[in-house]
């Protein structure tokens, strides 16, 4: 419909939006240095105030560097449960207004504002939106606007704290020219080091570095980089859908009574679907388990969890449910696993329950599926 028209991509990214919740909940919080962060040993700091940046603090870093760092920060541990019902209303606010938006994750959203700028100015109707938030959620959130979501991803990063940017058309490469290279999406600490070891400083340099030779130093993500610096980007605004649940069932061709293989079979659906959560960047608090018996009757049985997408704690909740539901005289026609109340929330999210251990686990499983095929590595109970 809007062919010939410019791209309009606004972007919203809420400050630090951990630290401004348990803020916004409790005013004490508001003049203190805060660090959100599980309290076992070798937990990370999953966020932080600006208060504690200077001093070197930020997000993934061992607490008890941070700890080391600034000492006179406050450490609590996060709710998840307060971070999602922000979350929410933020949505629905973006959805009663936007035409099309995506949820990148709890608290990062695009706006798909392409051929409305006819109808409305975009930079004056994000700027509005924007304060609609702030004052109905009383929490800072920054907004970059731009052509493309990464340009307008960078601009947010630099309008912040709590400020917003607009990059105009035409102007894009000159606006990312003189930033860090550490302020390109993508460029993490190795990628950081390496270009720092080829002389490379500013993005200005990097967009003049012919595309081959990045491509001969980092293969294919080396062309992706390129085109990142140059500000080329045609990555879509994909629409936000809020999945419910997120299910799956096993109809077995012969009526069973075998509880080892019922068993496996939990922990396999379990884990299959903890896999999809975990790609989804999602959480769940609620497992429920179905079973079906060979006269057709069906039940259920229900379990609440504290947020999660970890393996070893969703595949015993299930274990569990079965145990309590399973009848063992009759035989098995179907069973089936759900897990639902889902809410946003990666990694760092995840550390406020689970051990750095396990999330290193299931960090390396799911590279070994995502890269080799989801049955690639299993649990030995399989």
């Amino acid at each position: 419909m809007f062919l010939n028209s410019d791209r309009q991509i606004i972007h919203l990214d809420l400050d630090t939006f951990f630290v401004s919740v348990e803020r916004l909940k409790n005013s004490e919080l508001k003049k203190k240095p805060l660090i959100i962060a599980g309290s076992g040993s070798r937990s990370l700091v999953a966020s932080c105030s600006y208060e504690t940046r200077k001093f070197g603090v930020h997000s993934g870093m061992p607490a008890k560097m941070a700890r080391q760092l600034c000492p006179d920060a406050l450490f609590i541990s996060g709710d998840h449960e307060s971070y999602s019902y922000y979350s929410g209303i933020i949505s629905e606010i973006i959805a009663e207004r936007a035409p099309l938006f995506e949820k990148a994750s709890i608290d990062e959203f695009y706006i798909d504002m392409t051929g409305m700028d006819r109808f409305f100015g975009t930079y004056k109707w994000s700027s509005e939106l924007r304060d609609k938030i702030i004052k109905e959620t009383g929490l800072p959130i920054s907004a970059g606007l731009a052509t493309n979501k990464m340009v307008a991803k960078v601009a947010t990063g630099e309008a912040k704290p709590n400020g917003k940017l607009q990059v105009p058309k035409g102007r894009e490469k000159s606006f990312l020219s003189p930033l860090s290279i550490s302020k390109i999406p993508m460029v993490g600490r190795k990628t950081y080091m390496i270009l720092r070891n080829m002389g490379v400083e500013k993005v200005a340099t990097l967009q003049q570095i012919p595309v081959d030779l990045l491509s001969s130093v980092f293969g294919k993500p080396g062309i992706i980089l390129w085109k990142k610096a140059n500000a080329i980007d045609e990555t879509p605004v994909i629409p936000y859908v809020d999945a419910k649940s997120i299910s799956t069932e096993r109809t077995y061709e012969e009526d069973t009574i075998d509880i080892k293989k019922l068993r496996r079979n939990i922990i396999s659906m379990t884990e299959r679907i903890a896999f999809s959560l975990r790609k989804k960047q999602k959480l769940t608090s609620c497992i429920t388990v179905k079973v079906r018996y060979a006269n057709f009757d069906t039940t259920t049985k229900q379990g609440k969890i504290q947020y999660t997408a970890c393996d070893d704690i969703l595949i015993k909740k299930a274990l569990e449910l079965f145990e309590e539901l399973y009848n063992m005289r009759l035989r098995v026609r179907l069973l089936g696993v759900r897990f639902s109340k889902l809410s946003y929330g990666g990694n760092q999210v995840r550390l406020f329950d689970n051990s750095q251990k396990m999330i290193d686990l299931c960090m390396a499983m799911d590279a070994i599926r995502i890269k080799y095929g989801r049955k690639s590595v299993r649990r030995a109970a399989l």
